[in-house]
């Protein structure tokens, strides 16, 4: 194991030591914390976290190795690892490789060490703030708080979405033909509708809608993806299309948000987010409370959506923020909640199954 001494600041001038895991470059980026227990490869290649360094608030990292099955992209795209404590060998028949390894082979700096539990108490009071990881023995601590304080997360749609289509069989008889948005896809999302028999085309972000119109697709899905949703002003030009195309739809997580825009609401960001596996959310209509898995900072601010157009589906309990809206023209509907978990639990897969539906000639049932 290394023993170089690393050093965490914190945009608010926090100061935390530890030691150096995976690679040794500094990285500046916003720094969030997750609260699953398990998942830390899928979190890792989440899309959804590209800018980001993340805190995982559980002690133990790294135990069960990694594999190249449970990959949610090409690559990892968050900017650094904050842990408590680095498993130095993953014990479990699928390891491939160590976490620690791997961090190193993909360039992706951390830090052990750190009271991970006491840094997401920090981060929870204070809100998501910009930090630095560096190995440097020597810094001014004045110089970095400018650079952290200067630092935005923007344009990452551009960086992690597809450069060309991609097609992805169905898995047994081809029933439906969906074109996702890939705004920063996770794989098991598309692997969920290949599960339900549809063919998937995962376009680049910034395909016009008329494209998407014209390819013959009997429904389209709006993915996941990083960043502030109101700043792509142009895919949401392009949403409004398909929107008023009445082609079914179904946004999730920045879709979810970016729909939410291109009908005339309004976002805002949350002052830490949800990220984690274990975020309770209340079906409206159903009257039951869902566990659910979530990556977000922003959130669709429920008191902006014209009740002509939409009404709030779902609810986060914990604290009443919109978690899934039910639109009025059929066969459209959004979650901001991850229904493809990986990690997480699988409870509103559902969901899949209602846009599945909403393709063969169903409304939003």
């Amino acid at each position: 194991m290394s023993s170089l001494k690393a050093t965490l600041i914190l945009e608010n001038g926090s100061v935390l030591s530890g030691t150096s895991i995976g690679s040794t470059e500094t990285r500046v980026c916003e720094l969030v914390f997750n609260t699953s227990m398990t998942g830390y490869q899928e979190i890792l290649t989440d899309p959804s976290y590209a800018g980001q360094g993340v805190v995982m608030s559980y002690p133990l990292i790294g135990n069960y190795g990694v594999n190249s099955e449970d990959n949610e992209s090409s690559r990892p795209w968050v900017e650094m690892l904050v842990v408590r404590h680095l498993s130095p060998r993953g014990s479990n028949f699928r390891r491939e490789m160590d976490l620690g390894d791997y961090m190193k082979e993909h360039d992706i700096p951390g830090i052990e060490g750190v009271d991970t539990r006491a840094l997401t108490k920090l981060l929870r009071s204070q809100g998501s703030m910009n930090a630095m990881l560096t190995c440097a023995q020597q810094f001014d601590v004045g110089q970095v708080l400018e650079r952290l304080h200067a630092y935005k997360v923007r344009d990452t749609i551009q960086k992690v979405t597809r450069s060309a289509p991609e097609e992805f069989p169905a898995i047994g008889e081809e029933r439906y033909h969906v074109a996702m948005m890939d705004y920063g896809v996770k794989q098991n999302m598309i692997d969920c509708l290949r599960r339900r028999g549809c063919s998937v085309t995962a376009l680049p972000a910034s395909t016009p809608a008329e494209t998407v119109l014209s390819g013959g697709y009997d429904g389209v899905l709006l993915s996941n993806g990083p960043g502030d949703p109101a700043e792509n002003t142009d895919m949401i030009r392009e949403i409004k299309k398909l929107y008023d195309s009445g082609l079914p739809l179904y946004g999730i997580c920045l879709g979810h948000q970016m729909l939410a825009l291109a009908t005339g609401a309004r976002t805002g960001k949350m002052d830490y987010g949800h990220r984690g596996g274990n975020h309770p959310v209340r079906d409206v209509e159903r009257g039951r409370v869902f566990i659910t898995s979530q990556n977000h900072g922003y959130m669709v601010l429920a008191d902006t959506v014209d009740p002509v157009v939409a009404q709030v589906s779902h609810i986060n309990a914990n604290d009443g923020t919109c978690e899934g809206l039910r639109y009025r023209r059929p066969n459209c509907f959004s979650t901001q909640f991850h229904p493809e978990a990986n990690p997480g639990p699988r409870d509103m897969e559902y969901l899949f199954d209602r846009f599945v539906a909403s393709m063969g000639g169903k409304t939003n049932e």
